[in-house]
């Protein structure tokens, strides 16, 4: 699925790996947080991807002009998983609707591990 713009100019078509990608920078530049995870279900493996694969552990949904947006996290050990988690949410929903210019409906979080961060 794609988010759509509609402009007196033309049409813009935007692809969820682009706003995920977007999503996964913004996430990772947030306070407390150590990476994204990707989740191996078959084998109930948890790993850190590194940059160029971070979107792997995100996905995007558009539903009525809205995103959704889920994105699985790993956080520094010592920092409040709540305030952190609420930091992602905040920043990414304002980055993204900056970015893409379509309303973010919800930023869903999930901590799937804590690192320590030297």
């Amino acid at each position: 699925m794609k988010g759509n713009l509609d402009t007196h100019l033309g049409n813009v078509k935007i692809d969820n790996n682009v706003i995920a990608e977007y999503a996964g920078n913004v996430a990772l530049e947030c306070y407390g947080v150590a990476g994204m995870a990707q989740i191996n279900v078959a084998d109930s493996v948890i790993s850190i991807l590194k940059r160029d694969s971070m979107s792997k552990g995100i996905s995007v949904s558009l539903e009525n002009n809205k995103l959704t947006i889920n994105l699985h996290i790993i956080v520094a050990y010592g920092v409040s998983i709540t305030a952190v988690a609420n930091n992602v949410m905040s920043e990414v929903k304002y980055s993204v609707e900056q970015f893409a210019g379509i309303d973010v409906h919800k930023v869903n979080v999930f901590i799937e591990g804590v690192s320590i961060v030297e």
